[in-house]
């Protein structure tokens, strides 16, 4: 039984009764119900003072805050000390409630500010450990500089907060003030370490395809589900690294056996061909008899689910994990610039937040020295030191996600002492957790953890029963007392990925560069570099990150957690192996000029000359955007072309659409008989792909690729993939002959944000091998609403024309002059606590929008959308600059919302219309530049209490 000792946690309308007090706190505030003047009073109070002079104690010396008129600064010291102080300061003075309640989320905290509603959400993250695990890592692994930056940050956190509580912190500090009478504790640098779990929790990779994986074996055979998977294609979309430096060799741990996978060729995004079939088969087998045919167990698919309806629930701070969590990232050699030094751009695909997850920042040292080491700029994360993606006077990076299989999930067999483990019966590692409630009681939980890792399973009741039922081959352990899923994952072993960030703000060449990304552990990241040194600069890349070296099996499937040779080899003390920093992919200076990372392979998987030997992942996204920025790079330096930034601005904005691209023409040459439906159709001749925020095409074709997407494959899924409320009718059999089979109702379970199909670039790549096949299964759908049923591709697809014509009259009218992609399209800001499941007018008091955009999924400008769900926004850059190594005063940046978290701030979403248009603002970075930028200084001196 899961190891929950209290009552059972109190259903989400626990959490809205208590938001609808902070919404009546919040009217208050507004001037709603005691006056426009008491109300704008009390929001004023926690805007930030920019000008003249305040004390903060611990400093040595006076540190400069100078902002510009969008309110970001840059800061000005004399020693690293009272450079990261300034920074705590100036991090809470803007945003100290999104540092608040992040820090209560990695500690699974959450119910101490929202109420029971978040118990769930906490035991989740409490049997995770992340708080306990950034505790060992500041105790055990950063180093004494570290330590010291990480204190010097706190203190200045904590210099803010003195005094303060309430309204003097935000409005909605105000409103938990005196619904709770809430008062903020101190900051500490464990606060500050434990964001990266989070970071890294959400940039996680395959895990959610491993899950669907094992639900799909449910309904879909194994050939089906590996059509629904295909390989990569190399032939068409190019990896990172091109025949460069992958020649670490295969890596095989001390004392233990080569695993014997990743080493064959034609390694993809998912298919299980040859050795990666054997190692599928392999897992596969130790679960089940005949498990390549029937899938994994009734019970691990149940325990899956429910572990996929608990991943739901948990908070996303960079969005929910799925093919849309990205990037885009590319660096130009000079050779290829019109500044003659390279160009470097960089913008992260994340979920939309309220306010941006980044906020943009200066660290500068009056003189650099022994004393002073830092002198760098860009996007920070509120709540952690240093700057996380920029450049500094020598340098500069930028990050995608790598989508390395970090995360392996293990069926446990479990006993009443214990758990199995090669025929023999070991203890659980136990701790006990006592989570407090804001208005209630506190539970305690037990956490229990395998060899393998903390069992998830054990935080939800349904789990807890399914394990007596579970089905498995006769060569597993007995029954004893069911089983439990454990999770397996980097980021819970302690690194010293807080050493990397500093160490990446004072690199100043490539080997120091790659020695800061040696210690960036998780989140696995593509890291790409430039300088100005020599002729044209230096352009290069380098894979970091902790990547597992699996025994058997190839972290496609669950595996037999009761079976050593399936568990991560690792050296003869039991540490566990990962590849090493000299046998990861790197590249420096490429013949073709240009280095491009957009979530594509890293490099073609196999032995041979060019080839990589060590796996990474089976599950990389499929290269749309990476090729497509590739072809335009191409395009514009063909013939001595050369590349400016605003070249390097439109490029991010592009809007085209890979999918659109292969299936209009076949949409085109449908015979049409209504006419209705027939004017639509009209709307895609001429059409040339691009997804502009008023283009009708675009509306009309992705309308068209949603319902061919619902018709094909909706309806095919395990219902736990598919969108919550998402009914069918289904044939379920009750007794082996098909007249005891019964008609059940059957509805999807999955979050909005994360059903299937979602449209990614895996289904793009899905649905471009299946068109070759007319009259494929998959293009079968039943007759529905007046429509007849398909069994062949143009069937399927005269009948989406058909659906989607009249799904966009219902949604913007009759008449396809007012059609328009941003109608549909729109990005709403929503404040990421309060302003997310309250009544109307908490949403107009702390959100903004909605915001018209192009662009979509899968695109250059990906603004994605899931398919299964709407056409709203979900995905969006974040953030995006292009940074000069010419002049990096020259370089150019925006952020999605402001710098200021404090509702009706002027700088609250001033960059956010810029932002929607393509728009750049200039980055100073010069003394001088800063200086002329500045519109407000605040000169913080030594102090205070």
């Amino acid at each position: 039984m899961p190891a929950n000792e209290s009552a059972p946690p109190v259903k989400k309308k626990g959490r809205r009764a208590r938001l609808i007090v902070l919404v009546l706190v919040l009217a208050l505030f507004a001037g709603l119900g005691y006056g426009a003047y008491w109300g704008v009073d009390s929001v004023r109070a926690s805007f930030p003072q920019t000008t003249g002079s305040l004390k903060v104690p611990g400093l040595t010396g006076t540190v400069d805050v100078k902002r510009d008129a969008h309110g970001i600064p840059q800061l000005y010291a004399d020693n690293d000390d009272d450079l990261f102080r300034a920074q705590g300061f100036v991090h809470a003075q803007d945003r100290f409630w999104e540092m608040d309640v992040r820090r209560h989320m990695t500690s699974g905290r959450l119910s101490e500010m929202f109420g029971a509603g978040q118990v769930e959400t906490d035991a989740f993250l409490r049997t995770l450990g992340w708080r306990q695990v950034a505790q060992t890592e500041y105790d055990k692994k950063l180093s004494d500089e570290t330590k010291k930056n990480l204190q010097a940050y706190a203190d200045g956190v904590n210099a803010y907060l003195k005094g303060k509580s309430g309204k003097d912190l935000s409005v909605e500090h105000a409103a938990l003030k005196l619904s709770d009478d809430y008062r903020p504790e101190q900051w500490s640098p464990v606060d500050s370490v434990a964001w990266l779990k989070a970071m890294a929790w959400d940039l996680r990779s395959n895990m959610q395809d491993e899950i669907d994986r094992a639900l799909m074996s449910n309904k879909l055979t194994q050939a089906q589900i590996e059509e629904l998977y295909p390989p990569y294609p190399f032939d068409r979309n190019k990896p990172i690294v091109e025949g460069g430096r992958t020649d670490g060799g295969k890596y095989t741990p001390q004392g233990s056996t080569p695993s014997g996978t990743g080493t064959g060729s034609g390694t993809g995004s998912g298919t299980a061909s040859g050795s990666q079939a054997s190692a599928a088969a392999g897992a596969a087998s130790g679960l089940a008899d005949n498990a390549t045919a029937q899938g994994a167990t009734v019970g691990l698919r149940t325990q899956l689910s429910a572990l996929s309806e608990t991943l739901d629930e948990i908070p996303a701070i960079l969005g929910p994990n799925g093919s849309g969590i990205g990037s885009n990232s590319w660096v130009i050699s000079g050779k290829y610039t019109t500044t003659g030094k390279p160009l470097l751009a960089n913008d992260p695909h994340l979920s939309p937040q309220l306010p941006s997850v980044w906020y943009q920042m200066g660290l500068h040292c009056r003189t650099v020295s022994a004393q002073c080491q830092y002198d760098v700029a860009g996007y920070t994360f509120s709540g952690m030191p240093g700057v996380v993606i920029g450049h500094n006077a020598d340098i500069a990076w930028g990050m995608t996600n790598l989508g390395a299989d970090v995360t392996d999930l293990y069926l446990e067999q479990i006993r009443p002492d214990g758990y199995v483990y090669d025929n023999k019966v070991l203890p659980f590692e136990t701790r006990e957790e006592v989570i407090k409630i804001a208005g209630g009681a506190s539970k305690k939980i037990t956490v229990r953890v395998t060899n393998n890792g903390p069992l998830v399973s054990d935080r939800s009741e349904e789990l807890a029963s399914v394990g007596a039922r579970a089905p498995v081959a006769p060569s597993a352990p007995d029954r004893g007392n069911g089983y439990a899923i454990a999770l397996r994952w980097t980021a819970l072993d302690p690194g010293k990925s807080m050493d990397a960030v500093f160490k990446l703000n004072r690199a100043k060449d490539f080997p120091t560069f790659r020695q800061a990304a040696a210690d960036f552990e998780v989140p696995s990241q593509n890291l790409i570099y430039a300088d100005s040194k020599g002729t044209y600069g230096n352009i290069g890349y380098q894979a970091p990150g902790r990547i597992p070296v699996r025994g058997q099996g190839d972290g496609r499937m669950p595996a037999p957690g009761w079976d050593s040779k399936y568990a991560w080899k690792g050296g003869k003390d039991g540490s566990a192996g990962y590849i090493p920093q000299e046998a990861l992919p790197w590249d420096l200076n490429p013949a073709r000029g240009y280095i491009v990372t957009a979530n594509q392979a890293v490099a073609e998987n196999g032995t041979g000359a060019g080839k990589y030997p060590n796996l990474l992942t089976t599950d990389w996204g499929y290269g749309a955007r990476s090729q497509r920025i590739n072809d335009l790079i191409e395009a514009k330096t063909k013939d001595s072309g050369k590349i400016s930034t605003d070249d390097m601005r439109a490029m991010q904005m592009d809007n085209s659409s890979e999918i659109a691209a292969l299936l209009t023409p076949m949409l085109a040459k449908i015979e049409v008989s209504d006419p209705d439906v027939r004017s639509a159709q009209k709307l895609l001749e001429g059409w040339n792909y691009t997804q502009e925020p008023d283009s009708a095409a675009a509306a009309y074709f992705n309308a068209v690729w949603r319902n061919i997407l619902k018709l094909s494959f909706g309806d095919k899924l395990p219902k736990e993939m598919r969108i919550e409320g998402s009914c069918m009718n289904v044939r379920e059999s009750t007794g082996p002959a098909d007249d005891l089979a019964e008609t059940v109702r059957e509805c999807g379970a999955r979050d909005a944000d994360s059903a299937q199909p979602d449209g990614g670039d895996r289904w793009f790549e899905v649905v471009r091998r299946l068109v070759k096949d007319e009259k494929s299964q998959w293009w079968t759908s039943p007759a529905a609403r007046n429509q007849p049923g398909t069994t062949t591709r143009d069937e399927l697809f005269a009948r989406a024309m058909n659906d989607a014509r009249w799904e966009l009259t219902a949604r913007l009218g009759k008449d396809q002059s007012t059609w328009s992609w941003g109608r549909l399209h729109q990005l709403t800001l929503k404040n990421q606590t309060i302003g997310t499941e309250g009544p109307g007018f908490m949403q107009w008091l702390l959100n903004r929008g909605p915001w018209n955009l192009g662009g979509g999924e899968a695109t250059v400008n990906a603004t994605g959308w899931n398919a299964s769900g709407g056409y709203g926004v979900t995905w969006v850059p974040s953030m995006r600059m292009v940074v000069n190594l010419n002049d990096l005063d020259k370089s150019r940046w925006i952020n999605l919302t402001g710098a200021s978290g404090h509702a009706y701030h002027g700088n609250y979403t001033d960059q956010t219309t810029m932002w929607a248009k393509g728009e750049l603002l200039e980055w100073p970075f010069g003394k001088e530049a800063v200086d002329r930028a500045a519109v407000d200084t605040l000169t913080l001196t030594p102090g205070g209490p």
